[in-house]
Protein backbone atom coordinates (compact mmCIF):
# COMPACT_ATOMS: atom_id res chain seq x y z
CA UNK A 1 0.00 0.00 0.00
CA UNK A 2 1.29 3.44 -0.97
CA UNK A 3 0.02 6.15 1.37
CA UNK A 4 -0.35 9.50 -0.39
CA UNK A 5 -1.08 12.80 1.33
CA UNK A 6 -3.00 15.33 -0.75
CA UNK A 7 -2.08 18.75 0.56
CA UNK A 8 -2.09 22.35 -0.53
CA UNK A 9 -2.95 25.70 0.88
CA UNK A 10 -6.50 26.86 1.50
CA UNK A 11 -8.67 27.01 -1.66
CA UNK A 12 -5.98 25.44 -3.87
CA UNK A 13 -8.24 22.60 -5.11
CA UNK A 14 -7.54 19.63 -2.83
CA UNK A 15 -11.23 18.71 -2.68
CA UNK A 16 -11.40 18.63 -6.47
CA UNK A 17 -8.51 16.15 -6.57
CA UNK A 18 -10.11 14.06 -3.81
CA UNK A 19 -13.46 13.96 -5.66
CA UNK A 20 -11.77 12.93 -8.91
CA UNK A 21 -9.90 10.07 -7.22
CA UNK A 22 -13.07 8.87 -5.43
CA UNK A 23 -14.97 8.89 -8.73
CA UNK A 24 -12.36 6.41 -9.95
CA UNK A 25 -12.77 4.12 -6.92
CA UNK A 26 -9.66 5.11 -5.00
CA UNK A 27 -9.93 5.13 -1.21
CA UNK A 28 -9.76 8.73 -0.01
CA UNK A 29 -10.10 10.18 3.48
CA UNK A 30 -10.56 13.88 4.17
CA UNK A 31 -9.12 15.29 7.38
CA UNK A 32 -11.52 18.25 7.17
CA UNK A 33 -14.32 15.73 7.74
CA UNK A 34 -12.32 14.18 10.58
CA UNK A 35 -11.93 17.67 12.04
CA UNK A 36 -15.69 18.27 11.91
CA UNK A 37 -16.24 14.95 13.70
CA UNK A 38 -13.75 15.96 16.39
CA UNK A 39 -15.66 19.20 16.98
CA UNK A 40 -18.82 17.14 17.53
CA UNK A 41 -17.31 14.26 19.47
CA UNK A 42 -15.13 16.43 21.72
CA UNK A 43 -17.50 19.38 21.98
CA UNK A 44 -17.40 19.58 25.79
CA UNK A 45 -13.59 19.57 25.91
CA UNK A 46 -13.32 22.26 23.22
CA UNK A 47 -16.01 24.46 24.77
CA UNK A 48 -14.26 24.16 28.14
CA UNK A 49 -10.88 24.97 26.58
CA UNK A 50 -12.32 28.08 24.92
CA UNK A 51 -14.61 29.05 27.81
CA UNK A 52 -14.07 32.83 27.69
CA UNK A 53 -14.98 32.92 23.98
CA UNK A 54 -18.34 32.70 22.25
CA UNK A 55 -17.90 29.68 19.95
CA UNK A 56 -21.41 28.20 20.10
CA UNK A 57 -24.35 28.69 17.77
CA UNK A 58 -27.59 26.78 18.34
CA UNK A 59 -25.76 24.85 21.08
CA UNK A 60 -23.19 23.51 18.57
CA UNK A 61 -19.63 24.66 17.97
CA UNK A 62 -19.66 27.23 15.19
CA UNK A 63 -16.71 26.55 12.90
CA UNK A 64 -16.93 30.14 11.69
CA UNK A 65 -16.79 31.63 15.19
CA UNK A 66 -13.99 29.28 16.22
CA UNK A 67 -12.11 30.00 13.01
CA UNK A 68 -12.44 33.75 13.47
CA UNK A 69 -10.90 33.40 16.93
CA UNK A 70 -8.01 31.04 16.13
CA UNK A 71 -6.92 32.48 12.78
CA UNK A 72 -6.34 35.80 14.52
CA UNK A 73 -4.52 34.38 17.54
CA UNK A 74 -1.54 31.99 17.19
CA UNK A 75 -1.72 30.92 20.86
CA UNK A 76 -5.38 29.89 20.59
CA UNK A 77 -4.71 28.24 17.22
CA UNK A 78 -2.01 26.10 18.84
CA UNK A 79 -4.38 25.28 21.71
CA UNK A 80 -7.06 24.02 19.30
CA UNK A 81 -4.49 22.08 17.26
CA UNK A 82 -3.18 20.37 20.43
CA UNK A 83 -6.67 18.94 20.92
CA UNK A 84 -7.57 18.17 17.32
CA UNK A 85 -4.34 16.97 15.65
CA UNK A 86 -3.67 13.86 17.80
CA UNK A 87 -7.24 12.66 17.21
CA UNK A 88 -6.98 13.27 13.46
CA UNK A 89 -3.67 11.38 13.38
CA UNK A 90 -5.39 8.39 15.03
CA UNK A 91 -8.23 8.52 12.49
CA UNK A 92 -5.68 8.53 9.63
CA UNK A 93 -3.98 5.43 11.06
CA UNK A 94 -7.37 3.70 11.37
CA UNK A 95 -8.12 4.57 7.72
CA UNK A 96 -4.79 3.00 6.66
CA UNK A 97 -5.53 -0.14 8.66
CA UNK A 98 -9.01 -0.47 7.16
CA UNK A 99 -7.69 -0.10 3.59
CA UNK A 100 -4.38 -1.95 3.88
CA UNK A 101 -5.06 -4.12 0.81
CA UNK A 102 -5.38 -1.17 -1.57
CA UNK A 103 -2.57 -0.26 -3.98
CA UNK A 104 -2.94 3.45 -3.16
CA UNK A 105 -4.75 5.25 -0.36
CA UNK A 106 -5.11 9.03 -0.26
CA UNK A 107 -5.65 11.43 2.62
CA UNK A 108 -6.59 15.05 2.04
CA UNK A 109 -4.68 16.93 4.73
CA UNK A 110 -4.39 20.69 4.28
CA UNK A 111 -2.07 21.24 7.25
CA UNK A 112 0.23 18.29 6.57
CA UNK A 113 3.47 20.17 7.17
CA UNK A 114 2.09 22.58 9.76
CA UNK A 115 0.85 19.58 11.80
CA UNK A 116 4.13 17.73 11.16
CA UNK A 117 2.33 14.60 9.91
CA UNK A 118 4.29 14.05 6.68
CA UNK A 119 6.06 11.04 8.23
CA UNK A 120 2.75 9.13 8.13
CA UNK A 121 2.91 9.05 4.31
CA UNK A 122 5.01 7.49 1.56
CA UNK A 123 4.35 10.30 -0.93
CA UNK A 124 3.04 13.86 -0.83
CA UNK A 125 0.94 15.39 -3.63
CA UNK A 126 0.73 19.18 -3.46
CA UNK A 127 -2.11 21.00 -5.20
CA UNK A 128 -0.77 24.44 -6.14
CA UNK A 129 -2.85 27.41 -7.25
CA UNK A 130 -1.80 31.04 -7.58
CA UNK A 131 -2.67 33.34 -4.70
CA UNK A 132 -5.06 35.50 -6.72
CA UNK A 133 -7.19 32.49 -7.70
CA UNK A 134 -7.13 31.12 -4.16
CA UNK A 135 -8.17 34.47 -2.68
CA UNK A 136 -11.11 34.76 -5.08
CA UNK A 137 -12.25 31.16 -4.44
CA UNK A 138 -11.93 31.54 -0.67
CA UNK A 139 -13.90 34.78 -0.54
CA UNK A 140 -16.73 33.24 -2.58
CA UNK A 141 -16.70 29.80 -0.94
CA UNK A 142 -16.52 30.96 2.68
CA UNK A 143 -18.29 34.31 2.29
CA UNK A 144 -15.24 36.14 3.66
CA UNK A 145 -14.03 39.68 3.27
CA UNK A 146 -10.76 40.13 1.43
CA UNK A 147 -9.03 40.92 4.75
CA UNK A 148 -10.37 37.78 6.48
CA UNK A 149 -9.54 35.59 3.47
CA UNK A 150 -5.96 36.93 3.34
CA UNK A 151 -5.58 36.36 7.09
CA UNK A 152 -6.46 32.67 6.63
CA UNK A 153 -4.18 32.32 3.63
CA UNK A 154 -1.30 33.97 5.48
CA UNK A 155 -1.68 31.62 8.47
CA UNK A 156 -0.29 28.74 6.39
CA UNK A 157 3.24 27.91 5.29
CA UNK A 158 4.02 29.29 1.83
CA UNK A 159 3.13 27.17 -1.18
CA UNK A 160 6.63 27.59 -2.59
CA UNK A 161 8.19 26.07 0.52
CA UNK A 162 5.73 23.17 0.32
CA UNK A 163 6.67 22.63 -3.35
CA UNK A 164 10.25 21.95 -2.27
CA UNK A 165 9.05 19.29 0.19
CA UNK A 166 6.40 17.53 -1.94
CA UNK A 167 7.00 14.49 -4.14
CA UNK A 168 4.44 15.59 -6.76
CA UNK A 169 2.97 19.00 -7.61
CA UNK A 170 -0.18 19.49 -9.68
CA UNK A 171 -1.21 22.96 -10.78
CA UNK A 172 -4.77 24.22 -10.49
CA UNK A 173 -4.55 27.49 -12.39
CA UNK A 174 -6.47 26.44 -15.48
CA UNK A 175 -9.41 24.11 -16.04
CA UNK A 176 -10.64 21.23 -13.90
CA UNK A 177 -9.87 18.96 -16.86
CA UNK A 178 -6.25 20.11 -16.78
CA UNK A 179 -6.02 19.36 -13.06
CA UNK A 180 -7.62 15.93 -13.53
CA UNK A 181 -5.26 15.14 -16.40
CA UNK A 182 -2.24 15.81 -14.19
CA UNK A 183 -3.61 13.50 -11.47
CA UNK A 184 -4.46 10.84 -14.03
CA UNK A 185 -0.84 10.78 -15.30
CA UNK A 186 0.48 10.27 -11.78
CA UNK A 187 -1.80 7.54 -10.43
CA UNK A 188 -3.79 5.87 -13.20
CA UNK A 189 -2.47 2.86 -15.07
CA UNK A 190 -2.16 3.38 -18.85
Amino acid sequence: MIKVAITGNIAAGKSEVERFLMQHNYKVADTDIFGHQVLEDYKDLIVESFRPYDILENNEISRKKLGDIVFDNPVLKKKLESIVHPIIKQKILEFFEKNQNEEYVFVGIPLLYEANMQNLFDKVLLVYSNDRSRLKRLMIRNHLTKTDAKLRMDSQMSQDKKCEMADYVVYNNRSIESLQGQVRKLFFKP
